[in-house]
């Protein structure tokens, strides 16, 4: 039997979110999965991120939403735009896409004060056959995470799925940064990192109604970062592709319900059926 939390106990400092909270979490969810589908649509050679940007905005708005980044810790724009070896955080400008680019979109939205997170990397028309792998073993990642969310285990058990998965398939995970909590705030405990060390975090307890954002950021060479000059941006270190792939989810009795999947089927951007069921594998 299941350990059920009082909504608004804490849990190593993590909040427990009421079924009203995870209701408007659930529809700030959809808000965002909505946003990250049409910016995917949109992601073709010769949009600029400035436009993609505006498009998402008006899309988060028009479903009475706010966007979550906009101003968040000083952020100048409404979503975050990331292209080839930029891994997070990139900021819309003027930039048109090119055919063969990748680009990671990563989109909040606040839904009478409740918020959720997600992301996705995708393919500027044909794009090369190790970019698409490269995506389709991130997004797998996500999938091998999120099946280890569940109560009883603990952040650490999604960490090591992700990595585990990562690693067997060639590729490295970012450790400089990392998933998290999110509902009332967009950044609450716990850290939700997508590897496993002495001195990674990950020893809470997953309990019901806890509610985290998973993303593995894998970068097709080493793990290395550096931050722009923007004081934004980060891209990998040795120029290699990175990709991304978000979910916000909450905690159930049968295990988590993602809150930003889209309740029609869609295919991801690697191409494959993206079932709530595949990620409790």
């Amino acid at each position: 039997m299941t350990d059920k939390k009082r909504p608004g106990a804490r849990e190593h400092g993590i909040i427990i979110k009421s079924a009203d909270e995870i209701a408007r979490m659930r529809r700030a969810g959809q808000v965002v999965a909505l946003a990250l589908e049409r910016l995917g649509q949109g992601a073709v050679p010769g949009a600029t991120t400035l436009a993609l940007d505006q498009m998402a905005e008006a899309v988060i708005r028009s479903f009475g939403a706010i966007p979550t980044f906009y101003n968040l810790y000083g952020y100048p724009a409404h979503v975050c735009t990331s292209v080839n070896d930029e891994v997070v955080h990139g900021i819309p400008g003027e930039r048109a896409l090119q055919e063969g680019d990748i680009i990671s979109f990563d989109v909040g939205a606040t839904v009478e004060g409740m918020m959720a997170d997600g992301a996705v990397t995708v393919g500027v028309g044909e794009i090369a056959p190790e970019a698409a792998r490269l995506l389709q073993v991130t997004y797998d990642a996500l999938c091998r995470g999120l099946a280890q969310a569940r109560p009883g285990n603990r952040v650490r058990d999604i960490a090591r799925a992700v990595q585990r998965y990562v690693e067997a398939n060639g590729y490295s995970v970012v450790r400089k940064l990392v998933g998290h909590g999110v509902g009332r705030k967009m950044h609450e405990p716990p850290q939700v990192p997508n590897f496993v060390d002495e001195s990674a975090p990950g020893a809470e307890t997953l309990a019901v109604g806890m509610t985290l954002a998973v993303e593995p950021m894998v970068n097709q060479g080493g793990p290395e970062v550096v931050q722009d000059a923007d004081g934004w941006t980060y891209r990998t270190r040795d120029g290699s592709l990175s990709a991304h792939f978000e979910h916000t989810i909450v905690v159930t009795e049968r295990g988590s319900e993602i809150l930003t999947l889209r309740h029609a089927p869609t295919r991801t951007p690697a191409g494959r059926r993206c079932r709530e069921e595949e990620c409790r594998r």
